[in-house]
């Protein structure tokens, strides 16, 4: 079939019309057209359904059928190939009908003649032509994970892409002609400001813009701006190309943590060095002046000296394992007896008020380490725990098997992927709060009263968890209680390989509601549901949560909900859903585990129970086995 012969399909049910036309058709002063003739609507149907046509002539009236309805139904079937509606007589109420369905043109047959007709099928595959192009220079566009959009300087969107879509939650088609600020909410004005100040001037800007979009979510983006000279009829417009820098900013803050206690640490070790150097000759000449003096006042004052310079040398021992770790001596461990023996102690030592409770999984993995460090640690913890429990409370320790996935390495700088032990070390005590949290593990930080406390618990538990190769999270909250979650790498873990091998459920295109304050939580969990063949939203506390569940009721079978929000927390959206939907199934989740949630959680009747953070494969396994209940 020749490329350059432009085929026109006429679709009317008078044949007059069509030997009109082909007379008007051999008139044409270009070459290059030849013309087919159908006199029904269904033939027309499937004529155009094998799309061997560029362009059609579509007659108003079919016999019983309308042209407008054919016109309406290949457009909305696929067809690209533009369509031209003939009409008898001029009535403008039909015209504009026309042009809604789709059409590219309205001829009317009273007025018709060879030119006008060349005229509007060369304008009809001109017009095509030109809008081919344009989807597949958008379509390169839609490609980009930059969100790429154009707004005139009044900040009106023209053009928006699929990433923006994803992005800031906004269809395009909603986009389009909404001002920038109905899209999202920029937290620095001054700074937008001065962009814009900047781009008239230079006809250009970057900078890194803090944003909150549709659903609530905190964002940082890199934003680039240029200026463009008429777009979308517009003397002046704005593109702006924004890339999502948000989870590269929250490792960029867990680095410099890290470095901080680094520093401080390398601060730290040199101070330490230089006191054992001056508490060594003391506590020598401590010990010698005891076996050489013989008056009773002496006698009482040395053994002071000298333990306090033990206490000291005690003290900069702890920084030490803090900087570098202490070595010790390893060896293979079941941390069992270790959490059984602190269960002991405690019983015996600490307030009967607390109440202590153990959980160790069968089956438990070793780990190779120092069993006096890791008693050390787990004792600190412990400590701390009854330190935060004045009044009494209830205490949580929890060994168990831990497999890491790529999916928790993006949420834990210092995760790597492989079998660890973990012990959860939980309180219900006053909590942490935010305004110190980040700096619980430095070497002499403390809360506690003068004399109380060194503030050398916590860094001495970092600094030996990180010499046996672990590290450790903390989730808190402030009245509710904290909980310590200590990950050792394991040493023998044969279900390791059959646990890599099982092959991970995948959904079926469900959409999943997910709820949860931490944006990072929220987005690598959508991220996770939908390389699994799910799709998700995503809602940052409960009213969002409840708002989305009624706009989408019949479409979402599945809600995933943390426990611990502002605004509403877990418990009563979930009561709420279940308002909306007594069928509703929900995954409750939280990072903070203790019995009494559990028990208050699956006391509402949701279908799992789900511990943060988790890894894909507990998300998907813990997902299909709801799905699966009836």
């Amino acid at each position: 079939m020749d490329k350059n012969i432009i085929r026109v399909l006429l679709v009317d049910d008078n044949e007059n019309d069509y030997i009109l036309a082909c007379h008007w058709f051999s008139e044409f002063q270009v070459t290059g057209c030849e013309l087919e003739w159908l006199d029904n609507y269904q033939a027309a149907q499937q004529a155009i359904a094998q799309g061997q046509h560029d362009i059609y002539l579509v007659d108003y009236r079919l016999g019983a059928y309308s042209g407008l309805e054919l016109i309406r139904e290949a457009i909305g079937n696929g067809c690209n190939a533009p369509m031209i509606l003939l009409t008898g007589q001029g009535n403008r109420a039909i015209d504009l009908e026309a042009m809604q369905a789709g059409a590219v043109d309205y001829l009317e047959k009273s007025q018709l003649n060879a030119p006008l007709l060349e005229r509007s099928i060369r304008y009809a595959i001109e017009r095509q032509h030109t809008e081919q192009t344009i989807r597949q220079q958008a379509a390169l566009l839609d490609v980009t994970k930059d969100a790429i959009f154009v707004q005139n300087l009044d900040g009106q969107i023209l053009f928006w892409n699929q990433a923006a879509e994803l992005l800031y939650g906004w269809k395009k088609a909603a986009a389009i002609g909404k001002q920038t600020q109905e899209l999202w909410q920029e937290t620095n004005l001054e700074l937008l400001q001065i962009a814009l100040a900047h781009l008239k001037h230079h006809h250009f800007w970057e900078g890194e813009l803090h944003q909150k979009t549709r659903d609530g979510k905190d964002i940082i983006v890199e934003s680039r701006w240029q200026l463009v000279r008429e777009f979308a009829e517009q003397p002046q417009s704005i593109l702006v190309v924004n890339t999502d820098i948000t989870q590269k900013k929250h490792l960029e803050a867990q680095f410099l943590r890290a470095q901080r206690l680094e520093s401080i640490g390398t601060l730290a070790s040199g101070i330490a060095h230089d006191l054992n150097n001056v508490l060594a000759p003391i506590l020598m000449t401590a010990q010698l002046l005891e076996s050489q003096i013989q008056d009773e006042r002496s006698l009482r004052l040395v053994p002071i000296l000298i333990n306090n310079a033990k206490r000291g040398a005690n003290l900069v021992k702890q920084v030490l394992s803090f900087t570098r770790g202490l070595e010790g001596e390893r060896t293979l461990l079941q941390l069992k007896h270790l959490v059984l023996e602190i269960k002991q102690i405690i019983q015996e030592t600490y307030p009967k008020s607390i109440e202590v409770v153990t959980k160790i999984s069968q089956n438990l993995w070793t780990v190779s380490g120092d069993a006096t460090q890791l008693h050390q640690v787990l004792m600190n913890l412990c400590v701390n725990a009854r330190d935060a429990m004045p009044n009494g409370g209830m205490l949580h320790i929890v060994a168990e098997n831990f497999l890491i996935d790529e999916n928790y390495t993006r949420m834990n700088l210092d995760a790597k992927i492989g079998p660890y032990v973990v012990v959860t070390v939980t309180d219900t005590g006053t909590g942490i709060s935010s305004e110190i949290l980040d700096r619980i593990f430095e070497p002499f930080f403390t809360t506690k009263e003068i004399s109380k406390g060194t503030g050398l618990g916590l860094s001495t538990v970092l600094g030996i968890i990180k010499s046996h190769g672990g590290f450790i999270n903390v989730n808190t909250e402030a009245g509710k209680g904290t909980q310590f979650k200590v990950y050792l790498p394991a040493q023998e873990a044969k279900e390791t390989i059959e646990v890599a091998d099982l092959k991970l459920p995948p959904g079926n295109g469900e959409l999943i509601l997910v709820v949860d304050d931490e944006a990072a939580i929220r987005d690598i969990t959508k991220t996770s549901l939908e390389s699994h063949n799910y799709k998700a939203i995503t809602a940052n506390d409960g009213i969002e949560a409840i708002a989305l569940y009624v706009e989408y009721q019949e479409d979402i079978s599945l809600v995933l909900t943390d426990m611990i929000m502002p605004s509403m927390d877990g418990l009563t959206t979930i009561r709420t859903l279940q308002k909306i939907n007594p069928q509703v199934k929900i995954i409750a989740v939280s990072g903070l585990v203790t019995n009494d949630k559990v028990s208050a959680a699956n006391n509402t009747g949701i279908q799992a129970f789900l511990s943060k953070p988790y890894t894909t494969n507990q998300l998907l396994q813990t997902i299909s086995t709801v799905k699966n209940k009836t």
